[in-house]
């Protein structure tokens, strides 16, 4: 006994320093952004290419089997990798550069949420519980946008537009990833979704012309610790985490994000939300945990959104 409670304690660490990494690599994120002066999509393309090489090297030294991909599947995985992982990740650090690190991660945090509420739309049946998830998204969500109007964010409708549609598109991942993820191992799944999405965004940022700004050392520095501590990092210590635990659990561990990723903006980058803006953010991480504990899936697909 004494035993298995000390697996469920590491498990629980490892998914604990997933989300610090999570979301202290957002805030490096917008400081690129803001104090660097560099394209979020350049960002998100080179995150993105970083973690797929650096991944592609370990799997084929360790785990060379992780590589194949049956031929019938490649349709699916590229829908995934396209309208995933490609639109989530270009549309969070948009919406990171415009709205800043708390508030972009929280309206992320409205996809679990989403999808009981599809279910609700779809008449299936759904608990209370559920339901509940629902109406405090909602609420969560128009207090942190009404709260933005008096406080330091000057957002345009495009910048939330943009923000709910990330949240959309996480929801969409995480519905259409399940399949997938039951027929292969995450680290393949991340691979080539990773790589699909680097190829999208290198057809707006071709190497060339990424080539052709002459970022310092110092830029490409910080490249390289978003595609690993972003990524490869967290995403190895979020599954070893699950694997110790139920997935519920580790939902509710995940929760913890959002926190972190408002201490270390105002830390760092002096940002900070209203106080109606808070408690919007208390009910958004309630509907997330509430929705997570009873949709196991969101969990298991949250490593994509990091």
């Amino acid at each position: 006994m004494a035993e298995s409670e000390s697996h469920r304690a590491t498990g629980r660490w490892f998914v604990f320093a997933a989300t610090v990494l999570w979301a202290s690599t957002a805030t490096l994120a917008r400081f690129m952004f803001h104090a660097r002066a560099v394209d979020p999509l350049v960002v998100v393309e080179l995150r993105l290419t970083i973690a797929s090489i650096v991944l592609a090297a370990c799997l084929a030294t360790f785990r060379r089997s992780a590589l194949r991909i049956a031929s019938a599947d490649l349709p699916r995985v590229l829908v995934l990798g396209l309208f995933g992982v490609a639109a989530v990740q270009g549309s969070y650090y948009y919406s990171i550069s415009k709205l800043g690190v708390g508030l972009a991660i929280l309206i992320q945090y409205l996809a679990p949420a989403l999808i009981v509420a599809f279910d609700l739309v779809r008449g299936r049946r759904v608990g209370w519980t559920m339901i509940v998830a629902v109406l405090c998204a909602l609420a969560g969500t128009v207090m942190l946008v009404g709260g933005a109007r008096v406080g330091q964010v000057h957002a345009s409708p495009l910048d939330w537009g943009v923000a709910f549609f990330s949240a959309l598109a996480f929801a969409f991942y995480i519905v259409n990833s399940k399949q997938v993820l039951a027929r292969y191992a995450p680290e393949t799944v991340l691979l080539y979704t990773f790589a699909i999405a680097a190829i999208f965004w290198a057809f707006r940022n071709p190497p060339w012309v990424i080539a052709a700004a002459h970022y310092p050392p110092e830029i490409w520095g910080m490249f390289l610790l978003l595609g690993l501590f972003s990524t490869l990092v967290p995403f190895t210590l979020f599954y070893m985490g699950l694997r110790r635990l139920p997935a519920a659990e580790a939902g509710v561990i995940a929760t913890s994000e959002p926190l972190v990723a408002m201490v270390t903006a105002a830390v760092f980058l002096g940002e900070r939300l209203g106080p109606m803006q808070l408690v919007g953010a208390t009910f958004v991480v309630t509907a997330a945990l509430l929705a997570s504990r009873n949709k196991p899936e969101a969990t298991e697909a949250n490593v994509e959104r990091g």
